[in-house]
């Protein structure tokens, strides 16, 4: 093993443990949330679409400003605190169901703050990880911490069908409520002394917000790379939106195996974590982000086919392709992000980026159940993943498909932790 590993990061390692315990508990609730909703709750279709949509709204609503706050404060106690938010609040629910007045309001308003303290978490987490590992150690940072994501991917939903299964789903969501307090505790005990924010008093939030979205929509490549991933997660989202409802109501799953099914996508994501970097490397990093979801995106087609016996595997087997797609993409497009970005614009950026990636997504929660509504479970699903692989076009008809790197800008030097 190479001493430059990030497995000698002393800090790396405690941000990496962190990551695996949040991850976890994210996906054990990603599943639980939607099931108590669908099962325990009755949610209708357009009850579904705005529990997708309160997930994400926060980008739209305070993503900008928040990566101005992101680049004039340390990152790591805004991620700390980001953490503990998280967890009292989904705490609350299983609270609220053991004393009999738990509501699907009060589940829908627990998604919603919630989703405001991620939007803090993971603006700081992507413009923190340059600063902890360096440039240089971009792509292994990010593999890594995608590995622990499709690790997660897999354990987290079949736990949480398991667990749903036997305890029901308002227990199960203290799981992530646990993985919140320990990701905090992580975070808590890293050591690297952080540099402080850029923060000055006659700076002003627009002039500063407006310079984040001039630099994404300045590079013709992190152009269309946003462009690719707004559309894929609109109409992701959507999809998301009438899944549960679909795989419990018309493919006839039991939760559990809803637990397996949604889990079996995180094996390929494993997979494409353990060798991201070679086949990037072997393909082109520009090439590998319009070549991948051409590929390999349209596995997601298979899962209207889910129902008992052997329609259940091959919908796994489609998810899995597209989830080795979706983490490839996501290693190569990210760290490209950020190593072009000066170390001052990475909140901002970062924060534009995902105000229109993860600003689509509420809109297509509530396309989803729009649909849902219109056209039945079935039909809106189909529509919903079709209209996903659209999103490829973006990079197919940009200048990525004509280079096979990207520049990228000069390291910067970080003491391990």
């Amino acid at each position: 093993m190479r001493r430059d590993s990030l497995l000698f990061h002393a800090d790396f390692r405690r941000l990496w443990a962190g990551d695996t315990a949040s991850q976890l508990g994210t996906f054990v609730g990603a599943t639980a949330i939607p099931l108590l909703a669908a099962v325990t709750l009755a949610a209708t279709p357009f009850e579904m679409g705005l529990l997708t949509a309160a997930e994400t709204v926060g980008f739209l609503l305070i993503g900008l400003p928040a990566g101005v706050w992101v680049d004039r404060l340390r990152k790591r106690p805004l991620m700390l605190a980001a953490d503990l938010v998280r967890a009292v609040l989904l705490l609350s629910i299983p609270a609220a169901w053991w004393t009999g007045v738990l509501t699907m309001t009060q589940v829908l308003a627990v998604v919603l703050f919630t989703g405001f303290a991620t939007v803090f978490f993971d603006v700081s987490y992507q413009a923190y990880l340059p600063a902890l590992v360096g440039r240089r150690r971009l792509l292994e940072g990010n593999a890594k911490l995608q590995g622990v994501q499709s690790s997660a991917q897999i354990a987290g939903p079949s736990l949480a069908g398991v667990l749903v299964q036997f305890l029901g789903a308002a227990s199960t969501i203290v799981v992530t409520g646990a993985g919140y307090l320990t990701s905090a505790l992580c975070l808590w005990r890293i050591r690297t002394v952080e540099a402080s924010g850029s923060r000055t008093g006659r700076e002003r939030l627009l002039p500063q917000m407006v310079e984040g979205l001039r630099f994404v929509t300045a590079d013709r490549p992190l152009r269309a790379i946003v462009a690719c991933t707004a559309t894929a997660n609109l109409f992701g989202a959507a999809a998301q939106a009438v899944e549960v409802l679909f795989l419990t109501r018309r493919a006839g799953l039991a939760p559990a195996e809803v637990g397996v099914l949604l889990a079996v996508g995180g094996v390929g994501g494993i997979v494409a974590a353990l060798c991201a970097g070679p086949v990037i490397r072997r393909l082109g990093q520009a090439r590998s982000i319009w070549l991948v979801p051409v590929l390999v995106w349209p596995g997601n087609l298979l899962v209207p086919l889910a129902g008992p016996g052997w329609r259940l595997p091959l919908a796994g087997l489609g998810l899995a392709a597209a989830g080795f797609g979706v983490i490839l993409y996501n290693v190569a497009q990210v760290s490209y992000r950020q190593a072009i970005t000066p170390d001052r614009l990475l909140g901002r950026v970062n924060a534009s980026v995902r105000f229109v990636v993860w600003g689509a997504m509420p809109l297509g929660g509530l396309l989803g159940g729009a649909l849902g509504e219109g056209l039945g479970l079935t039909g809106a699903l189909w529509v919903a993943l079709a209209g996903e692989l659209t999103g490829a076009l973006w990079v197919i008809c940009s200048p990525l498909r004509h280079m096979r790197n990207l520049p990228v800008a000069p390291d910067t030097a970080v003491p391990a932790g």
